[in-house]
């Protein structure tokens, strides 16, 4: 089984120099193997010939015979591994299942995520050592220290070093047969999300947006409105120290926000999973209710399309069994207690956010046909858990 752990590492020096650079060319091997993609595709196209199509060999192949002097200082892994990053990138945009991938661009300096892969990278006395390219001495090439022990055993596959506002990070891809230890149960747990928290069994509910969330969002909004007034200014001014320490904050409050709902996500799962064994969840449309203008915001930070990709993996190591409720089933719609189901041409009408016509009420459900007053959240919650696939 493939489990990647990404850990904070801390380079010395003269690591941290070599790096940049790796950073650095990366993005010069992606720009070189796009501009190659690209000609080899329209001469295809011109031609007429399927056969003159690019691929990542093809592309790998003519970037390694082109090959600069300075480049045989750097490490022959990153290019392969960016070649084969492009091939990925091509894929995912011609792939109609994954409409949210856009076309290849070329990166910018200015604008660009520092990271690269190698497959050739080694666990050594509890340190990180990186591929070492030919004709540098053993005695220049150091170890890098990890900040915390990787919590799987294996053979590493691959890592991909990244950039992030407080410092780099390693993500450690191994192949291992290490399995979650989770007690045995058979009892089963509806989620119902909604904005800014998740109702789940018997009323209980977790909040995803807790204050202190708030007040990093209310300084990010700050710190954008100073940067668009800097370039509005003078639109160079990206290049200036007070436009950069700027954009630092504005990142550093980013990974706060990323890191704080990571944190309450994996607590909720991971207290889920071992706790029950089976799972509902709805399959939402979460690209399209984003659309939305007064709710995307709000539906992007909700994380809904997050929690079921914790689920689907989470499930996957533990052998817990996810079912996911067919998006058009009316779980608010439906009363729990009798199974009457509201329409919209039945008396009351349906169930909107507003309540339904006869009570404009949000929070309740009003049944029609047994007369039970039920919370509107533990009714959805318990429609979802009697779902049957």
């Amino acid at each position: 089984m493939i489990k990647t752990h990404q850990v904070k590492i801390e380079p010395n020096a003269h690591m941290t120099r070599v790096i940049e650079d790796l950073f650095n060319y990366r993005r010069y091997c992606w720009n070189q193997a796009l501009a190659i993609w690209n000609n080899m595709y329209d001469e295809s196209c011109i031609l007429d010939d399927k056969t003159l199509k690019p691929n990542e060999r093809k592309v790998r192949n003519e970037l390694v015979a082109n090959k600069q002097d300075w480049q045989y200082s750097r490490s022959a892994r990153v290019l392969q591994q960016t070649s084969s990053s492009l091939e990925k990138a091509w894929k995912s945009f011609w792939n109609p299942s994954m409409p949210n991938h856009g076309k290849p661009r070329f990166k910018s300096k200015k604008n660009y995520k520092p990271t690269f892969s190698t497959d050739r990278a080694r666990l050594a006395s509890g340190k990180l050592v990186l591929d070492k390219p030919q004709g540098i001495s053993k005695s220049v090439w150091y170890g890098i220290r990890l900040r915390e022990t990787p919590r799987f055993e294996g053979k590493l596959k691959s890592c991909t070093i990244t950039k992030k506002s407080d410092g780099y990070y390693a993500s450690l891809v191994f192949n291992t047969t290490h399995n979650e230890i989770v007690p045995k149960t058979s009892e089963i747990v509806g989620i119902d999300v909604n904005v800014k928290h998740f109702n789940y069994n018997e009323g209980q509910q977790i909040d995803i947006y807790p204050k202190k969330l708030e007040q990093y969002y209310q300084r990010i909004t700050h710190y954008q409105r100073m940067l668009a007034r800097k370039r509005l200014e003078n639109p160079r001014n990206f290049k200036t120290k007070r436009y950069t320490k700027v954009k630092t904050k504005l990142r550093r409050d980013y990974q706060k926000v990323t890191n704080l709902q990571k944190d309450i996500l994996n607590q909720f799962t991971c207290y889920i999973i071992s706790t029950y064994s089976e799972i509902h969840i709805e399959d939402l449309n979460v690209h399209g209710m984003m659309m939305s203008k007064k709710m995307g915001k709000n539906l992007h930070r909700s994380l809904f399309g997050k929690l079921r990709d914790t689920f689907t993996y989470k499930c996957k190591w533990n052998n817990r069994k996810l079912v996911l409720v067919d998006r058009l089933y009316p779980s608010t719609q439906i009363c729990s207690v009798c199974g009457y189901r509201k329409t919209k041409e039945g008396y009351g009408g349906k169930q909107t956010l507003s309540g339904d016509s006869i009570h404009h009420n949000h929070q309740k459900y009003y049944c029609y046909s047994c007369g039970a007053i039920l919370d509107r959240d533990e009714n959805a919650v318990e429609n979802i858990k009697n779902y049957v696939a």
